[in-house]
This record gives structure tokens, sequence and C-alpha cells, in this order.
């Protein structure tokens, strides 16, 4: 890929605009009934005649064969190598940042799921059933009473079953295991220090949560937690409008996708709650920005969930409110995935997921149709997610000739 640096030199601000559709977790495993994915089986008019008029492929977002998290996904859609380390950014900390928590130097933020543990102690659902939003905000605040010698904790609700956990305090190392087993009938797994300087760390992290058994025993469903992504504050990651020249914003309803995008420059712009508000705010803002980003949780949601249905629904509630996007007539729509999420696995899996770029300026090939089969025989073949933004850099005519 080109460096960043290099396209930074060509680059160039101008009136055209460019909308990026993510919808998180697309890609998808053909139903054993059925032989279709769940894109394949929805009703998609809309997504098809991009499709049709447009230019397809397949896209990896970290590596061939790589199973990638939702934050290397999305940076890489967003220009940035993944897999070099200032790019490796902890779930915790674009958690905390998603819901404006102000980040102290030296905090360390992770991210926590509220869960459901049996008698004996095993996990029986990782997510505590989805819990509503308030239920999490009242656990919350009695984990916020809990004390642990030699840091200041603080517990803020996310979304349903998610918080972000935050330390505060001196020589405190991120370098800690995640102690979310990722599977049912394990017992959540203790904080253990990933090197020798963050054992007193660890030993923190181990106390707050014998207290935070102590205090959920009497809950249910949501009665223990699990912890991932310790992190700290990145160092400074370079704006996309220093970069790429563009003036970007967000759309995103789940708080770590506003994080991410914070990471990288951009707006946040109020999203709402529904995927038409979603799209209603790109109209209300059209003016202020040349560069959108409009991030669909529910795709991913339902995967995880192993609905295939509620995913088939999701991607046709996005069909029908696409001709508001179109209808504004963006010079280029990218609508792609972070990585795919199958229903039939219940996760994240490695994937490739389809992608397509409407513009004027594109040659079109012959697929008709926006799936995974379709795109698959698309013009762009399989590539890597990196290549996105100079794909759609050229095709909004932001980018100037290299050399001579």
């Amino acid at each position: 890929m080109i460096s960043l640096e290099q396209i930074k030199h060509l680059a160039e601000s101008t009136p055209s605009k460019i909308v990026f559709l993510v919808m998180d977790g697309l890609g998808g495993l053909p139903h054993p009934d059925t032989g279709k994915t769940e894109l394949e089986t929805a009703r998609r008019p809309n997504l098809d005649h991009l499709a049709s008029d447009g230019i397809c492929g397949m896209s990896t977002t970290v590596s061939t064969g790589i199973t990638p998290g939702s934050a290397p996904g999305h940076l890489a859609i967003f220009g940035y190598n993944p897999l070099e380390p200032k790019y490796q950014i902890g779930r915790g900390v674009l958690e905390a940042l998603g819901i404006g928590f102000d980040l102290k130097d030296g905090d360390i933020a992770i991210r926590g799921n509220f869960c459901t543990v049996d008698k004996a102690g095993l996990i029986t659902d990782r997510r505590a059933g989805r819990i509503a939003t308030e239920k999490c905000a009242e656990l919350c605040l009695k984990l916020n009473d809990i004390k642990v010698n030699g840091v200041d904790t603080f517990v803020q609700p996310v979304k349903e079953h998610r918080f972000v956990l935050v330390f505060r305090g001196k020589k405190l190392v991120p370098d800690i295991n995640d102690t979310d087993p990722q599977k049912l009938g394990a017992a959540p797994l203790p904080a253990t220090a990933i090197n020798p300087s963050a054992k007193a760390t660890a030993n923190i992290v181990n106390e707050f949560l014998d207290r935070v058994r102590q205090t959920l025993a009497s809950e249910h469903p949501a009665n223990m937690v699990l912890l991932r992504g310790f992190s700290k504050y990145p160092p400074n990651v370079p704006p996309m409008s220093k970069v790429f020249k563009l003036k970007p914003a967000a759309i995103a309803i789940y708080p770590m996708y506003r994080g991410l995008a914070k990471v990288v420059g951009m707006d946040i712009l109020q999203a709402g709650n529904t995927i038409k508000d979603e799209f209603a705010a790109v109209v209300k803002n059209y003016s202020k920005y040349d560069f959108f980003f409009i991030h669909i949780k529910g795709t991913d949601s339902a995967g995880e969930d192993g609905d295939f249905a509620r995913k088939v629904q999701v991607i046709e509630e996005v069909d029908r409110e696409l001709p508001t996007l179109i209808s504004l007539r963006p010079e280029v729509i990218v609508v792609t995935a972070d990585h795919s999420t199958p229903a039939l696995l219940k996760s994240h899996s490695w994937h490739p997921v389809p992608f397509l770029l409407y513009s004027k300026q594109c040659r079109h090939d012959s697929v008709r149709e926006f799936s995974e089969t379709a795109c698959s025989n698309g013009a762009l073949g399989v590539f890597p997610a990196t290549d996105i933004v100079p794909l759609a850099l050229a095709n909004a005519l932001k980018l100037e000739k290299y050399g001579a």
C-alpha cells in the first residue's frame, strides 16, 4: 500500500463528497436450508442498483485468514494499517472516548460486559441477555461504590450490557490479559500480567473483580462482569484531515465506533437511535463535510446472536433507507464491512467482506447484485481494505498524479 506520508502529498481538498456506509459484520455464510448468506437472502434492490452502476470486489481488513476485531477492521477501512504497532488501539480506550469520558495521562481504560454466571461460577451468557441500557446504568452506579486501595475507579455505562471501567493511579500498566474466556461453560479468567511490570496492576484488577462478584451476587441476569481491551490512550494518530485533506464526520449509534472516529479526527454527529435517524443526520449536515462515515451495528449484533433472520431484516432496513443517501448524489458511495459475522458461527470470522464503490468515474464490471457470490466475481478481486480510501479519493478526483 502507499504510505500515509506519500498520499498526504497527493491528496487535495475539493468540493466532492464521499460517503462510507459500513455495515458491521455484514459478511455471512450460506444457510444450510437455502444455500444463501444473510446478504443474499435479503431483498436489496437499492444496493443491487449501486453494485450494477459501480465496481465491486471482496476486501480483507487485516490479513488473509485473520479474524479481525472491530477496531483494526475499521482502522483499515479508514486507511490506517492495523498491523502497525502505533495503530493498535485498545478497545477500552475506544469505548471511553466514545462516551466522552475524559481520560487522563496514565489512566487504564477497559471495555466491560455484564454477564451471567451459574451457581458454579460458570458463564451461561456472555452478554447477560443484552440487558437494557437503563439497567446497565443502575448496575454501574453500584460498581462505582467499590473502593480499591491505590487507585480511583470509574464505571460508566455504554449501551445494553457494555460498560467502561477506568483505573486512575500511579504506575499502572495495561499489559493484562482479557478476563473473558470467549466461550460458555467456563469461569471468568483472573487478570494475569503479560509481563512482570503489570503484576501490581493485575492484583488491583483482581481485587476489584472480587468486590464485583460480591456486589452483583443477588442480581440476575447480570451477576458478573468480563473485562477486555486493557489500554492507555494511544500515541498521536495523524488525522484524516491532514493525511487525506478531508473534512470528515462520523454517524454512529454505538459509542465504540464514535471513539474510533475521534481517534482519526472525525467530527461526531448526533446519530439518533435508528438507521433512519443515521441517514437523516447525513442530510442535515451534508453541506458541512466532504466525508461521511455511517456505521450500522445491527448486522453484527444479529450475527453474534446467531439470528440469521434478524440480520436479514437489518440489511433490508438499510436498503429501504438508502434512497435518502442516493438522492444527495455524492460523488462516491462505498458500501462494505469491517469483518464478517456469520450467524452460523455466532462470531466474527476471517472471511473477506463484500465491497462496492459507486461513482461516475469508475469502470463498471459485470456484477449486477450486491452479495458475497457476486462481489467475488467483481473487477477489484480480493484486495486489502487499506486501499479503500485511496480508491475513494481517486474516484472523487481528490488525488493528484504521482511522479512526472
